[in-house]
């Protein structure tokens, strides 16, 4: 089968063909373990290195080009840089916790959100090269640790590792409002992207307490945001 999927402005150079119509989170826990690690690192790889595509177009297709000068040209980046680590580290936690959850409904809903959090990735990346920027030097870090969470999270069991998708759509929500706030007002491409992203990670988080999440305990909640500091002031410069 063959799919057409496009990236960052949809522009008919950048439509990607996925010939093999298997997704980074189609559960392919039976495949052999050789073609099954040769599609894992793929998939990696392509999340790294800024290579996503996406399923729906771009929300700054819609929206006007606005002026910036130097310093907010560069801040804008480097949200946004911020922004697509982040979605680098939900490909990651949602290729792991899907991998390694019990439940169907489960995997289901991770599949299913990973791949909207592909868009978001496609569309960040895109934005920066259109402000003359780069991803994270970072990222196979981001990633590795991330997938490392993730499988931890899984190997919980299906209630916690909800519960910490649950908690994570919470703080992400909070640092996406946040980035509103920072944005120049005239770059209203960054903050269509922003916006809609943060209305999907809402979604996200409301499905993963349908599905049985429930509030972490404060220290881990804590622990959580320690570690998105740390992320979100590196990822800025980095």
């Amino acid at each position: 089968m063959q799919t057409v999927r496009y990236s960052g402005q949809s522009a008919p150079n950048s439509v990607v063909l996925i010939k093999s119509g298997l997704s980074p989170f189609t559960d392919h826990s039976s495949m052999p373990f050789l073609d099954q690690a040769i599609t894992d690192f793929d998939n990696a790889l392509r999340v790294i290195t800024g290579q996503a595509s996406a399923s729906r177009p771009s929300p700054a297709l819609q929206a006007p080009d606005g002026v910036l000068d130097a310093a907010e040209q560069r801040h804008s980046a480097g949200l946004m840089r911020i922004n697509h680590v982040g979605e680098v580290c939900a490909q990651a936690l949602y290729d792991a916790q899907g991998r390694f959850a019990q439940g169907t409904p489960i995997k289901q809903q991770f599949a299913e959100a990973g791949r909207e959090e592909e868009d978001h990735l496609a569309w960040t990346a895109e934005r920066l090269r259109q402000l003359g920027s780069r991803v994270s030097l970072l990222n196979p870090l981001w990633y590795a640790g991330s997938y490392a969470l993730g499988t931890l999270a899984a190997r919980l069991g299906d209630t916690r590792s909800l519960s910490f998708v649950s908690e994570t759509e919470r703080q992400v929500e909070k640092h996406l409002n946040s980035h509103l706030q920072q944005l120049p007002l005239q770059d209203a491409k960054s903050r269509a992207i922003v916006e809609q992203m943060r209305d999907d990670e809402i979604a996200h988080g409301e499905a993963a307490r349908s599905l049985g999440g429930v509030e972490m305990p404060l220290p881990a909640q804590k622990a959580m945001q320690a570690m998105s500091k740390v992320m979100t002031t590196v990822a800025y410069y980095i």
